[in-house]
């Protein structure tokens, strides 16, 4: 997996990475608003807080700041859970793993959204690297699963791990995708208690 590099024309890399996440903030609400297509650099660039000319310093085009955008997702949450101290095979670590990812989703919710939508509009290896840090982000939790499948703390099947890793994936994505409908009766913690509740009871119950 290939990053694919975002030129700029400033050397200093802090000065970089701090423009950059105003780009990210600015870019992500015009796009919840206007969508990706029809928002353009100069309009990121008033809503980051400087001029064109400065925006063209830290990107080449409009497609890098979505990329920006998605690439940021997966580092922040494979940041997160890579610095959890989980224990694996157990349901407890696994649980622990889900509230994270899920509250992270939480955070995120608009760049979700955001990636979800408009990734389409990536160049094809943008989006193969995109694509590509989802499925590193989905075997993060087929590993914890396939813990607790050793431990015997889950009865599923090895075929099954990656169905399930997926659908741990999706449940928290969904929090972004239907948060108008779902925010109306449920906290993000409550969400969180009856996703896990489901899903751990799943997992342990006999196969059908």
């Amino acid at each position: 997996m290939t990053k694919r590099e975002v030129k700029s024309s400033v050397k200093d890399e802090g000065l970089i990475e701090k423009r950059r996440e105003q780009i990210i903030r600015g870019a992500v609400k015009l796009f919840i608003e206007k969508g990706f297509h029809r928002t353009t650099t100069r309009e990121i660039a008033k809503e980051a807080g400087f001029s064109i000319g400065t925006l063209y310093e830290y990107i080449r085009t409009k497609e890098d700041v979505l990329y920006l955008v998605c690439d940021s997702i997966y580092d922040e949450v494979h940041g997160r859970l890579s610095l959890l101290q989980i224990q694996l095979g157990t349901i407890e670590g696994l649980q622990v793993a889900i509230k994270q990812y899920f509250q992270l989703v939480d955070d995120m919710s608009d760049e979700i959204l955001v990636m979800y939508q408009e990734s389409k509009a990536l160049p094809k290896d943008a989006l193969q690297y995109v694509l590509e840090k989802e499925m590193k982000m989905v075997a993060l939790f087929e590993k914890l699963l396939k813990s607790c499948v050793a431990s015997g703390e889950l009865r599923i099947a090895e075929g099954e791990i990656g169905i399930a890793a997926h659908h741990i994936a999706v449940q928290g994505q969904m929090w972004s995708f239907r948060r108008w409908a779902l925010n109306r009766d449920y906290s993000i913690e409550e969400y969180i208690r009856i996703q896990t509740d489901q899903l751990i009871k799943g997992l342990v119950g006999e196969p059908l």
